[in-house]
């Protein structure tokens, strides 16, 4: 049995295997008006949030970071120093990039421009972001420090009611209140003042909002908005800034502002070294200019205690020989002492800076000065943003160590070098001082203390003439970066970009009908098609009935449901061996209302177009519908039928035979009146008669019984069946309803069970995919299309 049940399957279906995919295709197809639903509806919502979104802009700047002078205004030297010590000759790209994102510098911005309060135009829809000088209205802290509370975030909605009065909302406490313009208002965050701009006799009955966040928060945001990256070119010193932002002044505003005040920075570090040798001129010259004074005042005693006028004709002879040495000589001990002045300041500097051009020759020493001033204000910068305990600030710190030791070293070779040319010097003056041992003793003196004065003097003006070179250079600063371009926008918008939402409208529009659709058919438990049932019950398909609102077909016809029965009336010949016999089918179905009484006088009218005699039979006694099937239960209903038969002896199945009924080619014995004992009627072996009588005088005996999950009339009955069709209802029956003709059929309970699948959607891709064009000369009825949109599936 098992056997040939799958050979049928394999006959009937084999080819089905292969169109899985477009099944599934057809499903979601038969809901086309869905995705075209989907997608009207995504598009409009694209275009109205591409109408009421508003539209964010990208405002650009480049700026070009300038050479860094030292104080002095000399660059001798820097570069070689720059590639000894690994650094660049300014600020590396990279560190000036984190200055200018730093919490520090975008602090001032935001604070300058009070960009932590935002204004905003309130429409029907939407909320349009202005600038504070476009708004009609602007908020005012009486106490600047309630404006900066880090706890700060409020939404006031202001309804402008008259030039000099407007209504107040809170939309965080909820509060409301009407107050004038320039009314102190006490809040929860502070005492506050709205005043009104030129323009607020146009802003009568509108509402604008304010939004108020804390300075941390604000900070926050535009650090993370704000993007600042080098040139591509790894030798470049550009810097480009860009910032995205809904109202373009505003981004222009603060990009610009950002430039400045990094410039303003920079300004600050170079004063700072230019004040640092200011103070250590000034203090050489406060010691110079009393050893001046000192060795002035020893010259005037010596004169005074000596007599001495005028230099005497016997020096004279000494005079054009002793000249060249005395200026080697002075100024070998000029630079022994400029070479202690710098030991000092190297020791006891507190600021870490160094006077640089002070008067040294030694060009390597001028270099690592300047070298070392580089890299105490790199720390300095870095350390606004980081700490000391940043590897970067520490890799500087050693660097900073390396060139302290090394100037070190070149002071002391430096010192030793001109102390031993002095001695040269001295050696050679010796020699000639040996020479004029005639001289009066008056007259060296009076040269040694003239000496000493022009070596201390030599050295003041020296020192003024610094001093003035450095004011010079205070007051003449230059730019250090130089602004390519100032901040400007685009004219086009950065988004919303019409394209990408147009497309995510088409792709939601398809993609959340399909979803929706995907999970009611993971949600519907119902059987929906032919291998639900092949997957369940595992018997074989005899046909499938597509969905109609036919009764009961005619003859000729040419429609799905026509093509369906001639289908299902070849299959049952093929179940039956195709045998010339007569045969009993018996129809029957889970649960009440699967159509088993529709395929019972379908299948008759269909066998009796093929010339065959059909008798039908009503066995549902419990629950009569074939007559109401044919339209004939007013002529019938007082007739005798099975149950009459089944009780009384007296009556003859001659008797409870309608011959032809309505003009339909078969005959019929209905149900009869509902009895009280059904199950014990069925249980008297009458009902064999009426099934041997009718296969004695007619080809087919269809008999409609009752429904096996409710009652067991039909399995007392089924041993007189040839073969039972089991109608399942498609979008009807439960599919854990399956069990029952499951076990029907396992327990070979039902003789040849074979089952029929009725009010199958094919519009849906279900069964055996004929489709949209199942049968000839079809006329379908097609309701309009928001009719057929809407209509319960």
């Amino acid at each position: 049995m098992n056997q040939i049940n799958n050979s049928t399957n394999n006959f009937f279906f084999e080819e089905e295997e292969n169109i899985n995919l477009r099944q599934v295709l057809e499903q979601y197809l038969y809901y086309w008006k869905w995705f075209v639903l989907g997608l009207i509806v995504a598009i409009i919502g694209a275009l109205f949030y591409l109408k009421y979104t508003q539209k964010q802009y990208q405002v650009s700047a480049k700026i070009l970071l300038n050479e860094k002078e030292s104080a002095a205004g000399e660059l001798a030297g820097l570069a070689d120093a720059a590639t000894m010590f690994g650094t660049s000759s300014n600020a590396e790209v990279g560190d000036q990039i984190e200055i200018l994102k730093s919490r520090r510098l975008i602090s001032k911005v935001v604070e300058q421009n009070n960009f932590n309060i935002r204004y905003f135009s309130v429409g029907r829809i939407a909320e349009i972001e202005t600038t504070a000088a476009e708004s009609p209205i602007k908020i005012l802290f009486l106490n600047e420090a309630d404006k900066l509370n880090e706890e700060l975030f409020e939404e006031l909605e202001v309804k402008i009611e008259s030039t000099t009065k407007f209504k107040l909302s809170n939309r965080n406490t909820k509060e409301a209140n009407t107050y004038s313009f320039g009314q102190k208002i006490s809040t929860d965050f502070g005492d506050i003042i709205i005043s009104p701009n030129k323009n607020i006799a146009k802003s009568i009955d509108a509402e604008y909002l304010i939004k108020l966040y804390s300075l941390d928060y604000t900070i926050s945001y535009y650090q993370s908005k704000i993007q600042i990256e080098p040139n591509s070119d790894k030798n470049s010193k550009v810097v480009n800034f860009s910032l995205v932002g809904t109202v373009p002044n505003i981004s222009k505003k603060f990009i610009n502002d950002l430039i400045n005040q990094y410039n303003l920075d920079l300004v600050t570090d170079n004063n700072k070294l230019t004040e640092a040798t200011s103070k250590f001129i000034d203090s050489r010259l406060d010691i110079v200019t009393g050893d001046l004074q000192g060795v002035d005042r020893d010259l005037e005693r010596y004169k005074l205690s000596n007599n001495i006028t005028d230099v005497t004709s016997e020096a004279n002879i000494f005079l054009q020989n002793a000249s060249d040495n005395e200026k080697k000589l002075l100024e070998s001990s000029t630079q022994l002492q400029l070479v202690d002045y710098m030991n000092s300041a190297l020791n006891s500097n507190k600021t870490d800076l160094l006077p640089t051009n002070i008067g040294l020759q030694d060009q390597t020493i001028a270099s690592q000065i300047a070298s070392y001033n580089e890299l105490v204000l790199t720390k300095e910068d870095m350390l606004k943003s980081v700490t000391n305990e940043h590897p970067n600030v520490v890799k500087l710190q050693e660097q900073i160590g390396d060139v302290k030791r090394n100037l070190k070293n070149s002071l002391r070779l430096y010192r030793n070098n001109t102390q031993t040319t002095l001695s040269t010097i001295q050696n050679k003056q010796n020699q000639i001082t040996s020479r004029i041992q005639k001289v009066p003793s008056q007259e060296r003196g009076f040269r040694d203390i003239s000496r000493q004065q022009q070596i201390v003097e030599a050295l003041y003006l020296f020192l003024l003439q610094k001093r003035e070179e450095n004011e010079i250079k205070a007051a003449a600063t230059p730019e250090n970066i130089k602004v390519i371009d100032y901040a400007y926008s685009s004219k086009v918008p950065v988004s919303p970009k019409k394209s990408i939402i147009l497309l995510g409208a088409l792709i939601l529009g398809l993609v959340i009908p399909f979803i929706c659709i995907y999970i009611y058919k993971l949600l519907n438990n119902n059987v929906n098609s032919k291998e639900d049932v092949e997957d369940a019950v595992g018997a074989p398909i005899a046909g499938q009935v597509p969905k109609s609102d036919i009764s009961i077909i005619e003859q000729n016809d040419n429609s799905s449901v026509a093509e369906a029965f001639r289908i299902l009336r070849t299959n049952m010949n093929f179940l039956l061996k195709n045998s010339t016999d007569p045969q009993s089918i018996y129809i029957t179905s889970t649960t009440s209302g699967e159509g088993k009484t529709f395929i019972s006088t379908n299948l008759a009218q269909i066998l009796t177009m093929s010339g065959k005699s059909v008798l039908l039979i009503g066995a549902d006694i419990r629950s009569p519908k074939v007559l109401d099937y044919l339209g004939i239960t007013d002529q019938y209903r007082h007739k005798y039928g099975v149950t009459e038969y089944l009780i009384s002896n007296d009556i003859n199945i001659s008797d409870i035979i309608i011959k032809n009924p309505a003009d339909y080619k078969f005959d019929v014995i209905y149900s009869g009146q509902v009895a009280p004992n059904p199950s014990e009627l069925l249980m008297n072996g009458r009902f064999d008669d009426i099934v041997k009588y009718g296969k004695a005088n007619y080809d087919y005996v269809l008999i409609d019984t009752a429904p096996v999950s409710l009652v067991t009339d039909t399995l007392l009955i089924s041993d007189s069946a040839d073969i039972t069709m089991y109608v399942v209802r498609a979008n009807y029956l439960d599919k854990r309803m399956l069990a029952i003709p499951k076990e029907l059929y396992q327990d070979n309970r039902l003789k040849n069970m074979a089952m029929v699948v009725n009010d199958v959607d094919f519009t849906k891709g279900y069964g055996y995919g004929y489709g949209y064009g199942y049968g000839y000369g079809e006329n379908h009825n097609k309701g309009r299309f928001f009719k057929n949109l809407f209509k319960r599936k």
